[in-house]
């Protein structure tokens, strides 16, 4: 599989493994694609449970997982994707990212990590998250591989233009975080209106608003099939340009996953 399906399903914050498994298997019944997941998370092992236990096909579903800051090391990387894999239940990681360039990250080591497991067939594709022009710029010289994708918080009040031409013209993947702002959009006036105006909710028009731009793939977290659904059809969602320009012409700028060691800080 060699583009991202649309929306994906992010996998942070359960409360446990059992909770985990049980969304996404209802995610798959949904008919999402793209599972996204992180040594972070602790929910490596309940996803690659669930796509094992769901009824479609495990070929079908593209699933994603970052390596942390602390195993960023050439080494650490080698070792803990492969414990990514054991965990996912997974001969190949469909996409592995770097989740943070901080922590053990140093671009000449962690990368060249992330080239052997290409090479060696363990991981299919390589990603990058919450990078900035200048790291990806140096990122993209010292990989073999083709950056595949690169994930960061965006939406409507955080529309990343630069990361999403950068995108564009390298032609890879754009993937959204965070795409509700972790409940900021609710409280902006024009997202409020566009959703009056076309009687859906404001998580609907910020998903369509994303599933509008060209690269990019958001992947909301739900929890609850109604939720989950809602989600998944906003892809039918086809807003009019009018509506489209209005979400664009926010001035509000809002970050809300900016730790202090962040990049861009």
């Amino acid at each position: 599989m060699d583009q991202l399906p649309r929306p994906g399903l992010g996998t942070s914050g359960y409360e446990d493994d059992e909770e985990c498994a049980e969304n996404v298997r209802t995610a798959l019944d949904v008919g999402y694609r793209h599972v996204d997941t992180a040594q972070m998370y602790d929910t490596e092992r309940a996803v690659g449970e669930a796509v094992a236990d769901s009824d479609v096909d495990s070929e079908e579903v593209f699933v994603a997982t970052k390596v942390a800051p602390e195993n960023l090391a050439h080494d650490d990387v080698l070792e803990t994707a492969r414990e990514s894999a054991d965990r996912l239940g997974v001969d190949s990681i469909d996409l592995l990212y770097v989740h943070w360039p901080n922590g053990a990250y140093d671009a000449e080591g962690t990368l060249s990590a992330f080239d052997e497991l290409v090479d060696e067939g363990l991981v299919e594709h390589v990603g990058l998250s919450n990078f900035t022009v200048d790291l990806l710029d140096e990122a993209r010289d010292v990989l073999d591989a083709p950056v595949f994708a690169h994930q960061v918080e965006c939406h409507p009040l955080l529309p990343q233009d630069e990361l999403r031409e950068y995108a564009r013209e390298d032609d890879h993947s754009l993937v959204a975080y965070g795409p509700f702002g972790r409940g900021s959009i609710m409280d902006d006036d024009t997202i409020q209106s566009v959703a009056e105006d076309h009687d859906l909710t404001a998580h609907q028009v910020a998903l369509a608003w994303s599933l509008s731009k060209e690269n990019v793939v958001p992947i909301p977290k739900a929890t609850g099939e109604d939720h989950l659904r809602a989600n998944y059809e906003a892809r039918d969602l086809d807003l009019p340009q009018e509506a489209l320009d209005r979400l664009d012409d926010i001035d509000e700028r809002t970050r809300r996953f900016d730790p202090d060691d962040a990049p861009w800080n």
